[in-house]
């Protein structure tokens, strides 16, 4: 999270200036490219500052541009400008050789695929050996060796989707004679890289410690400006802070769940709450008992693939509610708990569906018959799971309301988008018009609308909220825009003959940007909704999930604070389409899983959040004073 009015950078004996640059880290060090100073040269080239970027000429042998200070574990951004050829790259972990030279790691600019060397240079400047290094990296902060010879990296596939989409992933390859963007992460053996916010490309390498540099070949120039470093053994962890209006409670310390549900599971009267193998019993919460056999996940390494969403309703209509896990991919997909009524034991598990594609799923009743279906993506396909009433046990029907190509991993949502009383279903491609009838037999009517922005390669939120923002009548979309990366948004609808469009309205990006109450934070994989402070307006929660793909720097800016976050919604005819969302805190300590829960959990008219993390399962209560009108959703 940054905000911008008290933000503090570490400073260095190096020259740094305070602009915001485009790194996906918030830095130690902003090198100004109007001085040398700090830097050191070797080899038969020249640098020199030019303009607002130092440019180096290759020369006979080769230049490099060696800092004044060595570093292990490193993240370094640069952007850069060169010609064809584009000899150049970063050299990183720089060490002194006997005689004279140095060794390390190069990560090359000479393709689209940033491969990284190990190299060994002679005291004049000239690579002396450049050997190729095994890839390495996706979801392992330490790289195990590769078992057999690796071949070399096939051109990734184009999508082989025949249907058309309003969204496609952007062109990162090298612009030779354009400026590129890279960022370069060096932890523990693994160098993670990435060209123009694209695909991570990894590499493996042994320990070290040395200087970071700049590159140019023989025969090559290159320009680089907006040079940024960050510490990555330096970690900083303020002081938790928990938002005005809210008491914390903690339910579990262990990491079992990304989601979590309510309902009175033991027939008392009061609500209690699911959250991964545990029911934590109310009114206190204090007291909770396994449905299943309780094992807790290595954050760092490992996902809970027991629950990554988890949810509570009365399939089978005894009355008692019982819960449903899912998990994407290869996981054990949608498991179904019968509650045993009262029994004092785990409850029977039964997987009643396959084939999940989302990370992100919602229960609602999308048919109108006052049963939830499950909401998902699977095989390509949007789609709605229905179980059989007769014995929920069984696997459950799978209805797909899309053609397929149209399913994603990221962003669902269920909401009457068109006013006429039925559920439309949405996803970052656009929304599913529900027929008037036979709608569980028939593909529903498209309308493409992109409602996600890429980074890295993945696009796509989580939770996408369905309500009027600004009053006028119509329902809006608010979502976040990339799961493991940036954006937050509302997107006004707007008809003209009959024809719904949606006008995009940015309210959080990235660190280039000016977001809402100077608001920063990425990963943004858990949302829900609901009147947080009883005006009766409905207002977006969100937060970021921590080590969303664990302990690695797969995704932008993974270890800043695990924030939580409530937008308010404003409704001001001076703001454009007539609202905002105003960002309130609820705690710096907590972040989202799959969802937020937003429930009145003690039934006081006040709407209370519960997430589950991998910090645990805590319960937030909403301290405000209670108003009417209050809606109570998820």
């Amino acid at each position: 999270m940054k905000h911008l009015a008290t933000f503090l950078l570490f400073l260095s004996t190096v020259c740094f200036t305070l602009n915001v640059e485009a790194q996906s880290f918030q830095p130690d060090i902003r090198y100004q490219s109007n001085t040398l100073h700090a830097w050191s040269s070797k080899g038969s080239g020249s640098w020199q500052p030019e303009g607002d970027s130092i440019v180096g000429h290759g020369g006979a042998n080769g230049a490099w541009l060696l800092s004044d200070k060595s570093y292990q574990d490193v993240a370094f951004y640069g952007e850069f400008r060169c010609g064809n050829p584009c000899d150049a790259g970063f050299l990183l972990r720089a060490e002194p050789t006997p005689d004279g030279g140095l060794k390390g790691v190069l990560v090359s600019f000479s393709g689209s695929s940033l491969p990284t060397f190990a190299v060994s240079i002679d005291r004049d400047g000239k690579i002396v050996r450049r050997d190729l290094l095994a890839r390495g990296g996706l979801l392992q902060r330490v790289t195990p060796p590769p078992a057999k010879p690796q071949a070399a990296v096939a051109p990734r596939p184009r999508n082989a989707n025949t249907v058309v989409l309003p969204l496609h992933a952007p062109d990162t390859s090298l612009k030779v004679g354009d400026w590129n963007r890279v960022e370069s992460f060096f932890d523990a053996n693994t160098v993670r890289s990435f060209l123009n916010d694209g695909h991570q490309e990894g590499a493996i390498s042994e320990e070290g410690y040395g200087r970071i540099g700049l590159y140019v070949g023989s025969g090559s120039q290159i320009s680089f400006r907006k040079l940024a470093l960050k510490d990555l053994n330096r970690k900083v962890r303020d002081a938790e802070k928990v938002g005005d209006g809210f008491r914390k409670q903690k339910l579990n310390d262990f990491y079992y769940s990304w989601g979590t549900a309510a309902a009175d599971f033991n027939h008392d009267g009061v609500l209690d709450i699911v959250s991964g193998p545990y029911i934590y019993y109310g009114p206190d919460y204090k007291t909770s008992r396994e449905i299943w056999l309780a094992l807790s996940s290595n954050p760092t390494t490992e996902f809970a693939t027991d629950s990554t969403m988890e949810f509570a309703a009365d399939f089978n209509g005894d009355g008692w509610p019982d819960v449903l896990t899912v998990m994407f991919g290869n996981g054990p997909g949608i498991q179904l708990y019968i509650n045993p009524k009262g029994e004092n034991r785990r409850w029977d598990k039964y997987t009643v569906g396959s084939a999940v594609q989302s990370e992100i799923a919602v229960l609602r009743d999308v048919d109108g018959d006052g049963k939830p279906e499950l909401v998902c993506s699977g095989e390509g396909y949007v789609r709605y799971l229905k179980p059989d009433a007769s014995d929920p046990t069984k696997p459950w029907t799978i209805h797909n309301i899309s053609e397929k190509g149209y399913g994603a991993s990221h962003g669902i949502g269920v909401g009457d988008v068109n006013g006429d009383g039925r559920m439309d279903i949405i996803d970052p491609f656009g929304w599913w018009e529900q027929p008037a009838q036979n709608a569980a037999n028939v593909t529903w009517t498209y309308h493409p609308q992109a409602f996600a922005k890429y980074g890295r390669g993945m696009m796509g939120g989580s939770v996408m909220a369905v309500y009027d923002v600004n009053g006028d009548g119509l329902n809006d979309i608010v979502t976040s825009l990339n799961s493991h990366g940036w954006g937050l948004a509302w997107y006004e609808q707007k008809r003209e003959n009959g024809n719904i469009t949606f006008v995009e309205h940015m309210v959080m990006d990235d660190f280039t940007t000016a977001n809402a109450g100077n608001v920063t934070f990425s990963e943004l994989h858990g949302s829900g909704f609901g009147d947080v402070d009883g005006d009766g307006l409905t207002d977006f929660i969100v937060g970021k999930r921590y080590f969303s793909h664990l302990d690695t720097n797969l995704d932008p800016d993974p270890r800043d604070a695990p924030v939580l976050y409530w937008y308010k919604t404003v409704r001001d005819a001076k703001a454009p389409g007539g609202a905002k969302l105003v960002p309130e805190l609820i705690d710096t300590h907590s972040g989202v899983g799959s969802d937020v829960l937003a429930v009145d959990l003690n039934r006081d008219g006040a709407l209370d959040i519960v997430t589950s993390t991998r910090f645990g399962t805590e319960i937030y209560w909403n301290t405000r004073p209670k108003r009417s009108g209050r809606t109570k959703e998820k």
